[in-house]
């Protein structure tokens, strides 16, 4: 019996999105609002300069870790297994672990606070246990094909961010000096917050969700549909990495723009500077930018967690199935990955119990992106290694392009780090 040949793809635009848009709209999450949120009411538009510069580093790292996974078939953990130390493996997994069940915690805590912003009668709490188990129960019985499809059109509720601009009276020729010419302050504080914008921005859960996204995409025989074995498909699915990665950075980019400058048009410049909570962030636009703008707020930091917490809990999970070759995958049923899923579901209701732990969303958030930051840069050097060994990609190795932007961004996340506990 012949193998199987690859899964055609759709020739339609949404069809040649997929990994690539997930993952970049996963990024503006409500961590990542909280993060630019904070950006924009502390340092106003000497902020946007580093939602510029991150786009293209972001966009190179992200189509490096999508390529290791087309070309080999395996996903990142999979692969690092392959080639380094296992306890390099068990340092990078184990890390990404703890920052992706911060981070969940943190997401689900946020949706649950606008929650009870916007539908009173419920607690944040209540909300939040709600929300956090409904994110497990979907991503566990529902079948791959349509979770994908959910997933696509929570995308949508990133534009609640692009509304909010349009409420607000703009001066774009400040707006285009501060995005090319950044007014840098080497204080503690502005540096932290450089790399809270970086770490939630280019983060560690995004290259293993991404590149085991491509593995999934493959079907049931990975391996044997890899860019290694039918070399034939190079050109058509490098192409649709490319066009597929970029379109989602971008879009995850646009949207981080338009949160900081909706947050400096109206929280700094009328002097609040520090947002403490998620209710704090939407209800200050209230008086200032009226109450469209406050419920596009709201409602966008649901929208985006619903989004945000089944890729960083299936991130994690596909790294620790890869790393104990355990079955994995979100189109194979409950009984055929346990431990995929048992990963899945211990990394969700983990952060819903972090919750009830009284921690104050935004902070967790806040601090949870500059964890990020840390733990992005030796998963970063890991990752250009790999993609640039004829041993692991064979004759698809980065070229000079995605070499020169993956190692600039990998310098970019390490500088921002070591000059926050510099300064």
């Amino acid at each position: 019996m012949a193998d199987p040949t690859p899964r055609p793809r759709k020739p339609s635009l949404l069809g040649r999105l997929g990994p690539g848009l997930i993952t970049g709209a996963a990024d503006d999450d409500p961590g990542g609002v909280a993060t630019h949120s904070q950006a924009g009411a502390a340092f106003g538009f000497n902020m946007l300069w580093s939602v510029v510069l991150a786009y293209p580093l972001l966009a190179a790292i992200q189509s490096i870790v999508a390529r290791i996974g087309r070309v080999t078939g395996h996903g990142l953990a999979a692969n690092v297994k392959r080639v380094f130390p296992a306890w390099l493996l068990a340092i990078l997994v184990l890390s990404l672990l703890v920052a992706n069940t911060i981070n969940i915690a943190a997401d689900i805590a946020a949706m649950g606070e606008a929650a009870a912003l916007v539908i009173p009668g419920m607690s944040k709490l209540a909300f939040a246990l709600v929300i956090g188990i409904g994110c497990v129960l979907l991503e566990v019985f529902m079948s791959y094909k349509r979770y994908v499809g959910v997933l696509k059109w929570l995308t949508l509720s990133l534009l609640a961010y692009v509304g909010v601009v349009f409420t607000v009276k703009i001066p774009w020729g400040e707006v285009a000096l501060r995005s090319f010419v950044p007014d840098i302050s080497f204080t503690p504080a502005f540096l932290t917050m450089v790399v809270a914008v970086f770490g939630t921005t280019i983060s560690p859960y995004m290259f293993f969700w991404q590149s085991s996204q491509e593995v999934e995409d493959l079907g049931p025989d990975p391996d044997k549909r890899s860019l290694l074995n039918t070399p034939e498909l190079a050109d058509q699915e490098l192409r649709r990495i490319r066009f597929d990665t970029w379109t989602g950075m971008a879009m995850c980019s646009l949207i981080a723009f338009f949160i900081v400058l909706t947050t400096t048009v109206t929280l700094h410049t009328n002097g609040v500077t520090e947002i403490a909570s998620a209710a704090q962030a939407a209800q200050a636009l209230r008086p200032i930018a009226g109450e469209l703008a406050f419920w596009l707020f709201s409602l966008g930091i649901i929208g985006t967690g619903l989004l945000a917490v089944p890729v960083l809990a299936g991130s994690a999970a596909y790294a620790i199935s890869e790393s104990f070759g355990w079955p994995m995958g979100l189109d194979r049923k409950l009984g055929q990955a346990p431990g995929f899923y048992g990963i899945i579901a211990a990394a969700t209701l983990g952060g819903i119990a972090l919750t009830f732990a009284d921690i104050n969303p935004i902070k967790a958030l806040f601090w949870s992106a500059v964890l990020n930051g840390l733990v992005a840069v030796p998963i970063m050097v890991v990752a250009m290694v790999l993609a640039s060994r004829k041993s692991v990609m064979g004759p698809f190795v980065i070229g000079r392009t995605l070499k020169v932007l993956g190692w600039i961004a990998t310098g970019v996340m390490a500088a921002a780090g070591v000059g926050m506990f510099l300064a």
